[in-house]
Parts: C-alpha cells; sequence; structure tokens
C-alpha cells in the first residue's frame, strides 16, 4: 500500500474496519447457507446424509488444503488484491453452487472454500499492519463479530427464501454480500490497490522508524514490532506453540462446523421444529458469537490468554453436554456454546497476533494454525453425519464434540501458559 494511501486510512479511523466487517460476511455465511435446507437439497439431488455432510466438510478441507496457495498468493498478489480476489472466488462459487445438480452444488462449495482460505489468511495481516497497535484486539473482535453475523443472517434468511422461490435461489442470493465488500474494499483501499498489478513504488517495505524490539503496550493487545527484513523469524514448524495453537484452533473448528452442519436437523429430530423453525432455532448459536467475540478482547487486557482460553472451554462444553442431557434447553446451551464459539476464534487470533514479529511471520503462523487447524475441523461435520447415519441418534456425535472442546480447552491452555 502506497504511503499516501496508508494516511487515508489513518484520517478514516472507521473506513478500514466497516470494510473488513462486510468482506467478513462472506467467509461464513456461504458455508452454513445449506444446513437450513439440506432436507429440500437432499430430497431434490438424492443426496446421502454422507454427501450432505460434505457441503459443510468440504469448505473447511479448503481451509486446510488450500492455505499454502493463499500465503502464495498474498506473497505475490499483495494483500489489497488477495482480499479483492478472495471475495470474486466468494461470488463465483455461489453463483455455480446455484445450479440444481450434485457435481455444481460441489464444485461450487469447493469454490467458495478456496476463496475464503485466501481470505482468511490475509485479514489478520491486514489488521495487524493497518490498524493502530491501541486498536488491534478490538477490530479483530469485530471481525471475528461480523464472522458470525454473517452466520446468523444466512441461517435465518434462507429457509424463508427457499419456502418462497426454491432452494437454488435461496443459497445463491448471499452472492450480492460479496458484491457490496467489493465495492466497500475498493473504496477503503482505492481502485489500484485493491485490483492493479502492485508497482514498485506500493510494494517496497516500509521502513522502521522505531526501536526494532520495542513492545508497545495496547490495553487489549501487545505486539512486537519487528520490520526489520534480514532478520528471519523462526518457521512456524518449529516452535512448539504453533503446534498447540493448531491442536487447540482444530478443536474449536471441529466443534463449530459438526454443529454448525447438523443443528437444525438435531433440533428438528429431538424437539420437532419445523425446517424453518430450526434455521432461526440455530442462527441463536451463531449470533451469540458477538458476545464472545467483543467480550475476549476486554478479558485480555486484565486477564492471560490461558485464563480466557480455559473459560472459552467451560462454556463451550455446555453445548454437547447440555444438548445430550436436555436438548429441550437448547436455548440456554445454544447461548453459553454460542459466545464461546465467539470466543475461542478471537482468542487464538489475538495469541497470534501477540507471538508474532513481522507481517511475514503473521502470515506465516496465520497460514500454518488455521491450515492444520481446518484440517482437523472439516473432518466435523462428515464424522457427526457419519456417525448419525450409523447410529440413528445424535448421542455419538455430541460425545465427538465433546472431545474437540476438551482439545481446545486442555491442549490451548498448555500452550499459551508462557503468553503474557
Amino acid at each position: 500500500m502506497s504511503a499516501a494511501a496508508r494516511t487515508g486510512l489513518r484520517g478514516a479511523a472507521w473506513l478500514l474496519p466497516a470494510a473488513i466487517v462486510l468482506i467478513a460476511l462472506n467467509f461464513r455465511g456461504p458455508i452454513v447457507a445449506t444446513a437450513p435446507v439440506i432436507g429440500d437439497i437432499r430430497l431434490d439431488l438424492g443426496l446421502t446424509a454422507t454427501i450432505a455432510g460434505l457441503l459443510t466438510t468440504i469448505p473447511v478441507l479448503c481451509f486446510a488444503l488450500a492455505t499454502p496457495f493463499a500465503s502464495w498468493v498474498i506473497a505475490k498478489a499483495n494483500p489489497e488484491r488477495a482480499v479483492s480476489l478472495s471475495l470474486v472466488i466468494v461470488l463465483a462459487g455461489t453463483v455455480v453452487r446455484s445450479v440444481p445438480s450434485a457435481a455444481a452444488l460441489l464444485i461450487g462449495t469447493a469454490i467458495i472454500g478456496i476463496g475464503i482460505t485466501i481470505g482468511n489468511v490475509v485479514i489478520p495481516v491486514v489488521i495487524r499492519r493497518d490498524t493502530s497497535p491501541e486498536r488491534v484486539g478490538l477490530v479483530t473482535g469485530v471481525y471475528t463479530s461480523a464472522l458470525n453475523v454473517g452466520s446468523m443472517i444466512t441461517s435465518l434468511g434462507t429457509a424463508p427464501i427457499a419456502a418462497a422461490w426454491g432452494w437454488p435461489l435461496a443459497i445463491a442470493v448471499w452472492a450480492v454480500f460479496a458484491v457490496i465488500a467489493g465495492v466497500a474494499w475498493t473504496y477503503a483501499v482505492g481502485t489500484r490497490a485493491a485490483w492493479l498489478r502492485p508497482t514498485a513504488a506500493n510494494t517496497e517495505p516500509l521502513p522502521v522508524t522505531g526501536p526494532i524490539d520495542q513492545v508497545l503496550d495496547t490495553g487489549a493487545i501487545r505486539t512486537v514490532r519487528a520490520e526489520q527484513a534480514a532478520a528471519e523469524p523462526v518457521r512456524p514448524a518449529r516452535r512448539l506453540i504453533t503446534w498447540g495453537l493448531t491442536l487447540a484452533f482444530g478443536g474449536q473448528a471441529f466443534s463449530y462446523y459438526a454443529l454448525t452442519a447438523w443443528i437444525p436437523t438435531l433440533l428438528h429430530d429431538e424437539i420437532g421444529f419445523s425446517k424453518a423453525s430450526s434455521g432461526a432455532s440455530s442462527s441463536v448459536f451463531q449470533i451469540l458469537a458477538v458476545v464472545g467475540a467483543l467480550g475476549v478482547p476486554v478479558l485480555a487486557s486484565k486477564w492471560r490468554p490461558r485464563a480466557i482460553i480455559s473459560l472459552v472451554a467451560f462454556l463451550w462444553l455446555a453445548m454437547p453436554l447440555g444438548l445430550l442431557f436436555a436438548p429441550q434447553l437448547w436455548l440456554l446451551w445454544s447461548v453459553l456454546g454460542g459466545a464461546a464459539q465467539g470466543g475461542g476464534i478471537t482468542v487464538i487470533f489475538i495469541v497470534i497476533v501477540r507471538i508474532v514479529s513481522s507481517d511475514a511471520d503473521a502470515r506465516r503462523m496465520s497460514a500454518f494454525v488455521q491450515g492444520g487447524g481446518y484440517l482437523i475441523g472439516s473432518a466435523g461435520p462428515l464424522v457427526a453425519g457419519s456417525l448419525h447415519g450409523a447410529t440413528g441418534d445424535w448421542t455419538a456425535p455430541l460425545l465427538v464434540v465433546l472431545v474437540a472442546v476438551l482439545t481446545l480447552g486442555v491442549v490451548g491452555t498448555f500452550a499459551a501458559r508462557r503468553v503474557s
């Protein structure tokens, strides 16, 4: 980004966060769009429960397998163009997926997954680079909140739209979010930065103007700025904390995507909700994530990350345990579990920001943790769907989610024990 562009963004402090919020609406909503209408899709296309689970599994698997590609794109194209490319790919995948055929459904879902993967990796880099240190924690919380707001809007709106105009239009209509986000992003960073090949003038690294290892206390975030090009950061795979964060992120992702894919069906089976009611009810799990995503940065100003991870895991446990023993209290469990899942992803991102030393280090660490974590998470919908199909009830799927939540809590707490 050019110096002039950076100055413009700082002059309008609200502009970049606003664009990031609109972008984030596209990074979870498309994944959950099929869940409220999965019954109609299976009926029309003759899909098995396992194949239906792939509609949520494929994007998350892309998050893992396409992460090296996403990191390469960001390094070659620059972060601004990478964000634009991610939105274009999500838009294209959403259109392809709406074609009423099993092949188009699966191919479009994979395209969406690749687009979101690029966005998953690049947005934390953009936040760290272009947000003032004292606001990094807040903007990170706003970003993760917006991910879940997108899921909530999609969960609420898809079934009613499908009832009126059919499921293909119901899952295609959300492409409008990508168009709106693309316009906002272009306005925020400028047309040249967002869409054109970077020139030498705006790709050269900015000089370091302060002490290389100066620690910046941010209240919600402490981050180390070390932009010296000659200093090669330690490879993520050689750091024990990286593997711990990856397993913790995997536990978080496995639990989230397993429940996101199957909550509507579970509520229909266990409580007798209609398809529309099940979709609306599952949206509680999505929207309550805003509480956790915004609450964690506040706690981070006073608590160590390991304490926050322990709290998040404790609240998370309420979801699988509650649905196992008292499904009629689904609203309470969705409130507690929803807040926990929003806080879980936020605290892991905060830990990453605190331990990295440069933008390149942030990109590598973010790609490694998300790639490995989403590889684990991609199994969630498929495992839950297969266990439900094999046993005919929801006990085994919920027990597996319980184990994943415990992994988040135990491994995450251990990994973050030295992070202040």
